[in-house]
């Protein structure tokens, strides 16, 4: 799970904010997958940003890949969006 929410909140709330990912190729007409650049991903993968969730530190396992800074705006900019 990509997660979104920057460093400080995380370390200060005990949570992070993160979005799901999937590797399996959407469906057409379905807007609310991007499909991801992170280098590193072991497969071609999409983050679903309609699938947003908030969890405690210790859930989150190792990192497989890091997403760039556009990937991360732009993902943002997908659930601004959503959210209006």
């Amino acid at each position: 799970m990509p997660v979104v929410s920057h460093d400080v909140f995380n370390e200060r709330s005990g949570t992070v904010i993160a979005v799901a990912m999937t590797s399996q190729e959407p469906r057409a007409g379905f807007p609310l997958a991007l499909e991801s650049t992170a280098a590193g991903l072991p497969t071609r993968s999409w983050v679903r940003i309609g699938q947003i969730r908030t969890l405690a530190v210790e859930r989150i396992g190792r990192r497989l890949a890091r997403a760039s800074v556009e990937e991360v705006d732009h993902i943002v900019e997908g659930l601004n969006e959503i959210i209006g």
